[in-house]
């Protein structure tokens, strides 16, 4: 860590990653001088461990002043609209997604911010995309507005970086799955419901069909890839618009099957909704390669491991 003093905003603190990156930068710089913002009152889980700040991300003086008041030198940007949500209201998902993050470049530019953090999605890619092992750079043309949004966030990312020299780093996250905090709205969340379901209903119907591969990846292993990606030297960031990153892919039967390792009497049932259609557009699998090569990524929970956890710490 640098002798400099880091003073850290977490924008949309208490959503499903902004809880958890909450906590693990507060263990790391110290609960005073991680600042948790958002629009929602505070999460049940920060209260007492830091700072809280009421916070609309829309109102860039009120954004600024903050900034300006509490010595900030690192963003971190989550407040965002989803995929299914931003569906049901694309012109509010397009503004929020891109003003928010417009916001808070033009800021970082301005008062020389250390470091900014801006995650984007395997949302970006869409239909035209390879299904299997999808590379860093590839034809990349999304469907929905959560994926818009996102792919044109990481041409500004690499904008300001290639022009103000704004160090922004990014990762385009897969499928999250936690038991701290609940989903915000998008089209893996079954994988985080069905666990809950199994626990008290043994039961789960799933708005996705049974052979529904998608890109996922346990809550742990993405707070430690975030926290790895902005700690690396920056020499060795070769990728200014978003790092493709992976852990595991399965499908809604291959989860079912691994609950029912825990719970023999589990069963499931498939009703797929209008998030279908948009897991249909999603590659199956990532290939983060270049992760691995630029700041040595690797993932640590495979389903099984995942599971287990995730049983564990519902059940207490």
């Amino acid at each position: 860590m640098s002798a400099i003093k880091e003073k850290i905003l977490v924008i949309g603190a208490s959503g499903q990653i902004g809880v958890e990156l909450t906590l693990a930068l507060r263990k790391i710089y110290g609960g005073a001088n991680v600042i948790a913002a958002d629009l929602r009152e505070e999460n049940e889980l920060l209260k007492g461990s830091g700072p809280y700040v009421s916070l609309d991300i829309m109102n860039k003086e009120m954004l600024h002043v903050l900034i300006l008041r509490q010595n900030i030198t690192q963003i971190y940007l989550l407040a965002a609209i989803l995929s299914a949500t931003g569906e049901k209201n694309p012109n509010l998902a397009w503004h929020l997604n891109m003003q928010g993050l417009l916001n808070v470049l033009d800021i970082a530019r301005e008062e020389n911010l250390h470091k900014v953090y801006w995650p984007s999605s395997i949302a970006v890619f869409g239909p035209t995309s390879p299904k299997q092992n999808c590379p860093q750079q590839t034809i990349i043309e999304p469907t929905t507005v959560y994926g818009i949004s996102k792919y044109a966030g990481e041409f500004w990312c690499n904008y300001y970086h290639q022009r103000y020299g704004v160090d922004v780093r990014s990762l385009r996250y897969p499928g999250l799955i936690s038991y701290k905090s609940a989903p915000g709205g998008g089209t893996t969340d079954y994988a985080v419901e069905i666990y809950h379901d199994a626990l008290e209903e043994k039961h789960y119907e799933c708005f996705l069909s049974e052979n529904t591969y998608l890109p996922m990846m346990y809550m742990p292993d993405a707070i430690r890839a975030t926290i790895e990606l902005m700690e690396a030297p920056q020499e060795a960031i070769s990728v200014r618009h978003s790092y493709n990153l992976s852990a595991i892919s399965f499908s809604p039967k291959e989860i079912a099957a691994s609950i029912q390792k825990h719970i023999p009497d589990f069963t499931i049932s498939y009703k797929p909704d209008s998030r279908q259609t948009i897991a249909d557009s999603w590659p199956q699998s990532i290939d983060d390669s270049v992760a691995q090569r630029d700041w040595n990524w690797k993932p640590e929970y495979d389903l099984d491991a995942m599971t287990a956890d995730m049983l564990k710490n519902l059940t207490k």
